[in-house]
């Protein structure tokens, strides 16, 4: 099984050799039920999550099926929104009390941090026969080798029991160049052979979007800050792009065979600020850009005033039955030398992000449950819906009279984030504003559901592939010759696989951690001026940047970058060895 699927090109055909072969952290499942009737009193639970892009009460659908099962209302409170992250952290740490329930990056050694701090609850007694352990047991327990306290304090993402070299997502990369694929074939499909040949075709995009639809605020392309940390993340994209993720202030290739230092003259991050200016000096780039939070971005997709996405979901959230039924929808884009960056399976789990109960939680076991049940296939139908999986059965999916799932009317109108309204019966209010905020992927969409014999990705399901051959599916895969993305990819030897190593930074010094926040404060400042400075004046900027970190002590904090990123390279080989 483990050398086998990383060549197979279609969903289909590896949902059949998953049922034929299984491991054991797929296929011992005892379904747990839970009523509010279990547990007596209403609370509210509040949940720091480092990865939620939404803060305060979850509303609509999910927030009824929390509160039918667990009776209890889920406040979250979401350091991506706030803008200071950093100073949130702190604070509620100082304080005690980071939340009831605790989703959380473990760089940097947070992990053993908060535990040692005593912010988290040993769940060692609470976990006791649960289904998590009995399906799961082996990856749980790798995450809490992180610490040095004897005990389960926290649950990885992204449990598989498919082999770390075999690429973890579906029918999409996690990046990638998405565009307004009906624009691109008005173009006359033209070769896009680099990024600067891009560019001159989101240029062309951009030129007849605004004429065909009257309207001068499209933008081929669109930024936004939420999401800046070491450095302006939505330059990162163009790294992982060309098979780069960031460590750090480093660039680390996928298969281990590179590393850049992200202000050296050739980076690609560079690269891809040089990009942006160009595109902004042709006036490409959204004016709104500096200025606007992750919520007013995204809803320039929706309404179609964007033509370039760095993911494929963010595409998806244009990508309606209805656009799609007028010829409208973003696809990848076949640029010719990228390698998409993509994520091993994890078998052992990804212990980069956590969820963990905290110590003052006045109800631990009733969340425990609550965890155990978002590793259930229930569980992860709800709350994995914004990665893939389906939503509530008999609303958005149902079994056919093949025995297959299949997406319902509703699913088809809904799913992933559209704004239908949603039948009172399940929480009323709309579709989108009741996926679960949590955003932090249990296990992984590839894994088949053991009741159902199918992936729980409902884009990998046969009825779906089928059914979402629309006209500019057709025309997109009679130009790029696959069913897929992943497959054209893959085809095409575009794809760098990361091994799906269970790694995680260890804890670096108060000094190191002092001068990189001071660092990356500067880079990221300086690259926004970048963006949109006159062509004439990005290189002395530039300087400028690359001046003040080093005089900041950016070499230093580069060095520990440098050796974690090798180390994770190491952890990768090290499984990927064992295949």
């Amino acid at each position: 099984m483990k050398k086998k699927f990383l060549y197979v090109p279609f969903c289909i055909v590896t949902m059949i050799l998953l049922l034929i072969v299984c491991t054991k952290s797929s296929g011992n499942f005892i379904s747990s039920h839970f009523d509010s009737s279990n547990y007596k009193d209403f609370i509210i639970v509040d949940v720091y999550d480092e990865f939620a892009n939404y803060q305060g009460i979850q509303g609509g659908w999910f927030a009824k099926v929390v509160k039918d099962k667990f009776n209890m209302e889920l406040n979250i409170i979401a350091p991506n929104v706030t803008g200071n992250g950093d100073t949130l952290y702190q604070t509620r740490q100082a304080a005690g009390n980071l939340g009831d329930l605790i989703l959380i990056n473990t760089s940097n050694g947070k992990f053993n941090e908060i535990v040692k701090a005593g912010l988290v609850a040993d769940c060692t007694k609470l976990v006791q026969n649960k289904d998590i352990m009995k399906n799961y047991g082996d990856a749980v327990i790798k995450t809490n080798e992180l610490v040095e306290a004897d005990g389960i304090y926290g649950f990885p993402k992204s449990i598989s029991s498919q082999a770390a070299t075999e690429a973890s997502e579906g029918t999409d990369p996690t990046f990638g160049p998405y565009i307004r694929w009906d624009y691109y074939k008005k173009l006359g499909y033209p070769e896009m052979n680099n990024l600067e040949d891009f560019l001159d075709v989101l240029e062309k995009m951009q030129i007849l979007a605004r004429k065909e639809e009257n309207s001068n605020d499209i933008y081929a392309i669109s930024l936004f800050k939420d999401w800046d940390y070491n450095m302006m993340n939505n330059a990162k994209q163009i790294a992982c792009m060309y098979g780069y993720d960031e460590q750090g202030f480093v660039l680390s290739k996928a298969n281990g065979t590179n590393y850049q230092n992200i202000l050296s003259n050739n980076s690609l991050y560079i690269k891809a600020l040089k990009f942006f200016n160009e595109a902004n000096a042709r006036g490409l780039v959204d004016s709104d850009s500096p200025s606007q939070n992750y919520d007013e971005w995204i809803m320039k997709y929706e309404a179609g005033k964007v033509l370039y996405g760095p993911w494929p979901w963010i595409g998806e959230r244009f990508n309606t039955a209805e656009n799609k039924a007028l010829g409208k929808a973003f696809k990848m884009a076949p640029v010719k030398d990228m390698k998409i960056f993509s994520f091993g399976c994890y078998s052992e789990g990804d212990s980069t992000n956590i969820i963990a109960i905290g110590s003052r939680a006045s109800d631990p076991q009733r969340l425990l449950d609550f965890i155990d049940w978002l590793y259930s296939p229930e569980g992860f139908y709800l709350n994995g819906q914004a990665n893939g999986a389906a939503g509530p059965e008999g609303l958005t999916w149902e079994i056919g009279d093949d025995g297959m799932p299949r997406l319902t009317e509703f699913g088809k109108k809904a799913l992933p984030n559209n704004p239908v309204d949603v039948p009172e019966e399940y929480g009323g209010e709309k579709w989108d504003l009741g996926i679960s905020a949590l955003n932090f992927k249990t296990i992984n969409q590839k894994e088949i559901d053991p009741n159902t014999g199918a992936p729980y990705d409902y884009l990998c399901w046969e009825s779906t592939i089928k059914d979402n051959r629309t006209d500019i599916d057709i025309d997109w895969i009679n130009k790029m010759g696959a069913d897929t993305a992943m497959e054209y990819l893959k085809n095409n030897n575009m794809l760098l696989i990361a091994p799906g190593a269970n790694y995680s930074t260890p804890a670096e010094s108060t000094n190191i951690t002092t001068i990189r926040e001071r660092c990356k404060s500067a880079i990221i400042r300086y690259s926004w001026r970048m963006i949109f400075a006159q062509k004439n004046s990005f290189n002395t900027l530039l300087k400028e940047m690359q001046d003040t970190a080093k005089g900041l002590g950016y070499n230093y904090v580069y060095k520990v970058d440098l050796k974690n990123a090798k180390d994770q390279t190491a952890a990768r080989n090290v499984i990927k060895n064992q295949q």
